[in-house]
C-alpha cells in the first residue's frame, strides 16, 4: 500500500461511467474513511497516463464505441499492468470487464484486442440483451453474501481456465453463455455485469477490495442497517419477478 494513503485510481470516468458505475468509488472510498483510514482519490481521464502506484483501480461500463476508444488507449498504456504486478487490485463492470480479457465485439462489430490481464473473452449474443435484475452467489473463496446488482448488456464472456467465476446466477443472465456463471476473478483481478452500481447494493465488496489492499483478514465494523435493506428489498424483488 501508498505509504501516505489507500490509493484508488476510477480509470477513464469521461468514456466508463455510463451507468452510474462512478458510485463504486463513492463507496470504496466511504468504507475506508469510515474506518478512518486516510484516502486519495485519482480520477484518470482518458488522455491521461494511468498511474502504477495506485492500491485500488475501478473500471466501469460504457456505450460501445466509448469502450472501444478506451481499449485503444489502455492497450497503449503499460501504467495498468504494472499496477497489477506490483499487487494492486482491479475491479472492472460490464464494459471494463470485457476490456480486461482478451477480445471484445467493438461498435463496428469487429473482434478489438483487450488488455490480456483476464483469461476471458467476449463475443456478442444472438439472443436477446441481459436487462434486469441479478441475484448470484459469489465463489465461496471471497467470503461474500449473495449478490444483487443490475445488468444491461448483450455480451457474452467465455472464461478460460485462468480465472474462476466471480459468482453463479440465481436470478439473470450473467456471463450469458447458458452455465449460470457471472464475473470472473483471479488473485486481485475481478470483472462482473454487475451495476446498481454493485458496491452499493453490497458495500462488503468494497470492503473486500480493502482488505485485500491492506493485507488484513478483517476491517473494524461500521453500521450496515441501511445498505443491508436495501439489498435485501432488491434480492426479493429480483426472485418475486423471475
Amino acid at each position: 500500500m501508498s505509504e501516505s494513503a489507500l490509493r484508488l485510481v476510477w480509470i477513464y470516468p469521461d468514456l466508463l461511467s455510463t451507468y452510474g458505475d462512478r458510485g463504486n468509488v463513492l463507496v470504496v472510498e466511504r468504507r475506508a474513511r469510515q474506518r478512518r483510514l486516510e484516502v486519495e482519490r485519482i480520477d484518470v481521464r482518458s488522455d491521461q497516463p494511468v498511474p502504477t502506484s495506485g492500491d485500488i483501480y475501478l473500471i466501469g461500463g460504457g456505450e460501445d464505441r466509448p469502450q472501444r476508444l478506451a481499449g485503444e488507449r489502455l492497450r497503449q498504456d503499460p501504467g495498468l499492468g504494472r499496477a497489477i504486478e506490483n499487487g494492486a487490485i482491479v475491479f472492472a463492470v460490464c464494459a471494463g470487464y470485457q476490456i480486461l480479457g482478451h477480445e471484445f465485439i467493438d461498435d463496428r462489430g469487429e473482434r478489438t484486442a483487450g488488455l490480456g490481464l483476464l483469461d476471458v473473452w467476449s463475443t456478442r449474443g444472438e439472443s436477446k440483451r441481459n436487462v434486469g435484475d441479478i441475484v448470484a452467489e459469489p465463489d465461496p473463496r471471497l467470503g461474500l453474501p449473495t449478490l444483487t446488482g443490475f445488468e444491461n448488456h448483450q455480451g457474452v464472456t467465455h472464461l478460460g481456465q485462468g480465472v474462476s467465476p466471480l459468482a453463479r446466477v440465481s436470478v439473470g443472465g450473467g456471463n450469458g453463455t447458458g452455465d449460470g456463471t457471472e464475473g470472473a476473478w483471479r488473485d486481485t483481478v475481478f470483472g462482473t455485469y454487475l451495476h446498481g452500481p454493485i458496491m452499493a447494493r453490497n458495500p462488503i465488496v468494497a470492503d473486500l477490495l480493502i482488505k485485500l489492499a491492506l493485507d488484513v483478514s478483517a476491517l473494524p465494523p461500521v453500521d450496515n442497517t441501511w445498505y443491508d435493506a436495501l439489498r435485501s428489498e432488491r434480492i426479493a424483488a429480483a426472485q418475486s419477478a423471475s
